[in-house]
């Protein structure tokens, strides 16, 4: 531990291949990181309620916070963008009360389960205060999902504050209070978001069933060699490498994820918006030569660095590095207000 445990707030992402924690304090507008740590564990707490998957989870929750010595029980947890669905909708400016009614009959549109059966969140985002319109980003989540985190947090000994989309930690860890237009690309193991943020506020959310294993297991099957091998090549010789066979099973995993970029950046650029920057973040980010194969898009691609607004002690700055990119999401939960 390199603080105290006062103001402290934990950040848990639990992905489909790993578990991460963060666990920051917040002192006089600063965030000090206290602790960190992940395991690699295969994550199902979907919409069955598999009690054994459950049980199973908290354990290896558990056994993470102890060895990473969390202190804090507050616990602020991210739900997996493939169990969540995102939509920006325009509305008139409204009451609070008529807000509401018009956003419960809207999400019928949108959310492609019985209302019944979802919970249904929702935050306005205002250009000002007179504006007559204004966005509106509403969520929903399958309500067995919620039950299924919230029993596993209990079982580990957990007290949840708060259960958040993926795209919203992402801007706070990685853009802060930056208010031009980006795309953050979160490469995960089995799955890739595309998030397009403007002025802060979360415009549009993709979910692509591509990640860092796609690519890894087609470089696997093309030379026939084992997933550690190929995992080992990818990293070693990433899109510009010496053998041939690699860089073209590469991109041809990526290609789908760069075309929805892609088509993102057209959407905006239609509406009259300019996009400034194409961000990279989770543990696919560190692929060599990403940026330099999105560059046809014509837009800076560049690494994100979810550590910029943290404090932290000098003995990590050689470490950090090497799994700042995965802890992106936990970072941007520990952060959470």
């Amino acid at each position: 531990m390199f603080f105290s445990r006062s103001k402290s707030k934990l950040g848990v992402d639990i992905g489909t291949s790993t578990i991460k924690v963060v666990q920051l304090k917040r002192d006089n507008g600063k965030f000090l990181l206290e602790t960190y740590g992940m395991v690699n564990a295969a994550s199902q707490v979907m919409s069955k309620a598999d009690v054994d998957v459950i049980s199973q989870t908290a354990g290896v929750l558990k056994t993470l916070l102890e060895k990473a010595k969390v202190t804090t029980k507050k616990v602020i947890a991210s739900l997996p963008n493939n169990i969540v669905f995102v939509s920006v909708i325009d509305m008139p400016a409204l009451s609070d009360k008529e807000l509401k009614n018009a956003i419960e009959w809207e999400a019928r549109r949108y959310v492609p389960l019985p209302l019944e059966e979802v919970t249904l969140s929702w935050s306005v985002m205002r250009e000002s205060q007179t504006a007559e319109k204004i966005k509106v980003l509403i969520t929903a989540v399958p309500t067995t999902v919620i039950e299924n985190y919230l029993r596993m947090f209990k079982l580990a000994g957990l007290d949840p504050q708060a259960l958040e989309i993926e795209a919203l930690a992402l801007i706070r860890s990685l853009a802060g209070s930056r208010q031009d237009a980006f795309i953050i690309v979160d490469i995960g193991a089995r799955n890739t978001s595309l998030n397009l943020v403007d002025k802060g506020f979360l415009r549009i959310s993709r979910n692509l069933p591509v990640g860092g294993d796609t690519i890894t297991s087609g470089i696997a099957q093309s030379l026939k060699i084992s997933p550690g091998r190929a995992e080992q090549f990818k990293m070693d010789l990433g899109l510009s490498g010496d053998l041939q066979q690699i860089p073209q099973v590469m991109k041809a995993s990526l290609e789908s994820i760069k075309n929805e970029t892609g088509q993102l950046v057209k959407i905006y650029e239609a509406s009259g918006g300019t996009i400034s920057e194409i961000i990279f973040a989770g543990s696919g980010a560190y692929l060599p030569g990403l940026s330099v194969y999105f560059s046809d898009l014509g837009i800076k691609a560049s690494l994100g660095n979810p550590f910029k607004f943290i404090e932290y002690d000098e003995r990590l700055k050689t470490a950090l590095p090497k799994v700042s990119m995965g802890l992106s999401i936990a970072l941007g939960l520990a952060m959470r207000e």
